[in-house]
């Protein structure tokens, strides 16, 4: 059998895989896609990995078996597949009425002390399978061989409201301290995992050197910031949405109260989404700047800005209605409990789409990002192989960068905006 050996990188391509709950299905899909656009037995061709909530779990199971890439996207295309909402949280009966019985309680009493409810739902089946799936003693050994520079994992800490990347890379590697925001050096865990992972309220935080840390999504507000730290310097982004604004109701028409399904699934679009819209502006404003620069670099004395080429894959079609399709296979006792939030309706379908760990819907979310990855097969591999990016400031594949940004600077323009205008 030849062994995949590791890759001579003229470009350090870091992988930014952001959260969204159960959409990290479309992740496994593109993921599927760039390893059959690689030579067959490639090894992992990303320097830095850099994942939050579900995308840190598939961080680490690519840093984890980083000498095949193919065979890496092959186990977490076989776990997403398979996917039901036992495997994630304890959906049984009984399970269901003690925590609805216990918050009950807990709201009626004024608080049970100690005894107050961690969380709503219990993730421990989700920390028993990743226990038994992920083999975290590789990823050092994949570093050591030189398959891979660094991952890392965000996750919030609640006592110092800080954004922490926790990165276990090569040796020189230096931490960093900004505001609301640090990188710390770690040997990754499957404590780490599950705290990325902690969406609010939802599942239990996690206790990591004495501080208890929740979902990595909600303090992140620069989700690209992790991966050029640990020195990327192109950029390949998988996210996860890319929707349409609903209808504007008629001057006649009556407009709903929102309900807690939609109010809810509002709070996680924001935590899980909103930190990659505001970071890729970001990134556009100082690809701008450092066009016209010496070297495309800038030394401001507390910083070195560099030029980053980036890469957008987002779903072609509007996750949300597809989750609409597959609610039916949910578990009867999270209906119920979606029900009661007014979750099942269409204006619940935004909670839906993040929460929906059935296989029906994961496959066709893979489905749909292979399909992705493969429609844009030839930018992939140029990409991959370095090609200078010929992109409005060194971005492709973000739509909102031409609909906000073409009226102020032309050379933003597409070319169908060209031909248009």
């Amino acid at each position: 059998m030849r062994i995949a050996r590791p890759p001579t990188r003229e470009k350090r391509i870091g992988l930014v895989l952001p959260g969204g709950g159960a959409r990290g299905a479309y992740q496994v899909g593109v993921l599927k896609a760039i390893a059959e656009i690689m030579p067959r037995r490639s090894p992992n061709p990303f320097a830095v990995i850099s994942g939050t909530s579900a995308g840190a779990i598939s961080s680490a199971v690519l840093a984890s078996q980083a000498r095949v890439f193919r065979h890496a996207v092959a186990d977490l295309e076989r776990v997403w597949a398979h996917f039901r909402s036992h495997h994630v949280f304890r959906c049984d009966s009984l399970t269901m009425l003690k925590s609805s019985l216990h918050w009950a309680a807990a709201v009626v009493f004024g608080g049970l002390g100690v005894r107050n409810p961690r969380s709503l739902l219990d993730n421990s089946p989700l920390r028993e399978m990743l226990a038994r799936a992920i083999n975290f003693n590789a990823i050092q050994e994949s570093i050591d061989r030189g398959y891979l520079d660094a991952v890392t994992v965000t996750a919030a800490g609640y006592d110092s409201a800080r954004s922490v990347s926790f990165y276990q890379g090569r040796d020189g590697m230096e931490p960093w301290d900004r505001v609301r925001r640090v990188g710390r050096p770690s040997r990754i865990t499957l404590d780490h995992l599950m705290a990325s992972i902690a969406v609010p309220m939802m599942f239990p935080p996690v206790l990591i050197e004495r501080e208890y840390f929740g979902d990595g999504a909600m303090r992140q507000a620069t989700p690209l910031a992790p991966a050029v730290h640990l020195g990327a310097d192109r950029l390949l982004v998988v996210g996860v949405r890319d929707e349409h604004a609903d209808a504007v109701p008629g001057p006649d028409d009556p407009i709903p109260y929102p309900s807690m399904g939609r109010i809810a699934g509002y709070v996680l679009d924001a935590l899980f989404m909103d930190g990659l819209s505001q970071d890729l502006e970001r990134l556009t404003r100082v690809n701008l700047i450092l066009e016209n620069t010496p070297g495309r670099a800038l030394d401001t004395g507390m910083a070195k800005l560099r030029y980053i080429d980036a890469m957008i894959l987002l779903p072609s079609r509007d996750i949300r209605e597809i989750a609409v399709r597959y609610v039916h296979e949910m578990p009867r006792q999270v209906r119920l409990l979606m029900s009661g939030l007014g979750a099942l309706n269409y204006g619940g379908r935004q909670l839906v789409s993040y929460l929906l760990f059935e296989q029906g819907y994961t496959r066709e979310l893979i489905r749909l990002g292979y399909e992705d990855g493969l429609a844009r097969r030839d930018d992939i591999r140029a990409f991959m192989d370095g090609e200078p990016l010929d992109a409005p400031a060194g971005i492709t594949g973000w739509s909102d960068l031409s609909e906000h940004y073409s009226r102020k600077v032309r050379a933003l323009r597409l070319p169908e905006q060209e031909a248009a205008g």
